[in-house]
């Protein structure tokens, strides 16, 4: 079992972002952070977790440290599920196994009843994330990193270090898995992380401290958005007309964004594209993203389905 007071400051941060009580799914890949996730929640909450672990069919050991983990959790006495997608994971392979991921997980929580996902986020995995998003030049939220809370998932590690999570998994006689991947120049993270481990002079939990007040700031946008959504947005017989005249710039992306998923749900444009989009309505006339046509008449954007047209979606094209 942890330190005591380690499973103290655990339980603390658990019950800050979900209130307390429920069943709770942990998200284990064998490696130290989410063992350490395992034996905190284990530790904290005892008979009410149970734990999964997906093995997307990547590497040929990782059947073997799906193995590895149900030990551990029958050890433990927690209740332990292998999940393996359907299809093989192509592509873009670690954004398409992130997705894989998710999905079993989430069908897995529903499956078994239970009220929340953890997973093991920590303090060095915001840094990187807050980092990698600062070189690609993202937007508030795109800065806010890894959410807490994001609908059922929680990640209660947010203010705990790689270091000492790792210490936990150690003082329980525990050898976590190594997935190569962590370490694999080929990814942004990997480089990220080594390019961390050089420069002592920065704190990942200063850096994970500022990507948390960026997430509140980003949440404090959608507050203002919704209700100046109540105020300016307008149905039209063919879609949405939003009343633009004066808004800040962010605002409006925040706006146009919410019209967006009104009229086509699935699109998901980027904030480049967004970003072209004002700047031409800026000019006039009108502009088609997602399937979505809209045409300025002075500070008033109309928003509406697009007619079919060849090509499919895209960068806004000016019409």
């Amino acid at each position: 079992m942890p330190d005591p007071a380690l499973v103290r400051r655990f339980a603390a941060d658990l019950a800050a972002l979900t209130g307390g009580g429920g069943r709770i799914g942990v998200a284990v890949s064998g490696g130290p952070d989410s063992l350490a996730l395992l034996l905190l929640a284990q530790a904290a909450l005892p008979g009410a977790i149970e734990a999964a672990t997906v093995d997307h069919g990547l590497r040929p050991e990782a059947a073997a440290e799906a193995a590895f983990v149900a030990r551990t959790c029958a050890a433990l006495g927690v209740p332990h599920a292998t999940l393996r997608p359907e299809t093989p994971i192509a592509g873009n392979i670690q954004s398409a196994a992130r997705r894989a991921r998710y999905r079993l997980l989430e069908g897995w929580r529903r499956a078994r009843g239970l009220d929340w996902l953890l997973t093991a986020h920590h303090a060095d995995d915001q840094a990187e994330t807050l980092l990698m998003r600062l070189n690609r030049g993202s937007g508030i939220r795109g800065l806010s990193g890894v959410r807490a809370v994001n609908g059922r998932i929680t990640r209660p590690l947010l203010g705990w270090r790689r270091l000492e999570l790792a210490a936990i998994a150690a003082a329980a006689g525990l050898t976590p898995v190594e997935d190569p991947s962590n370490s694999d120049p080929r990814f942004d993270r990997a480089r990220v992380r080594a390019e961390l481990a050089r420069a002592p002079w920065l704190d990942p939990a200063a850096i994970a401290r500022s990507a948390a007040a960026l997430a509140e700031a980003d949440a404090a946008i959608d507050w203002a958005a919704e209700r100046l959504w109540a105020e300016r947005a307008r149905p039209a017989a063919d879609g949405w007309t939003l009343d633009a005249a004066g808004l800040p710039a962010e605002l409006a992306r925040r706006l146009i964004e919410r019209a967006l998923a009104l009229l086509a749900p699935q699109a998901a444009p980027r904030g480049t594209e967004i970003g072209r989009l004002i700047a031409a309505l800026a000019g006039g006339g009108t502009t088609t993203l997602a399937d979505v046509r809209v045409r300025a008449e002075g500070a008033r954007w109309h928003f509406a389905p697009a007619p079919p047209r060849q090509g499919g979606r895209g960068a806004p094209s000016r019409r």
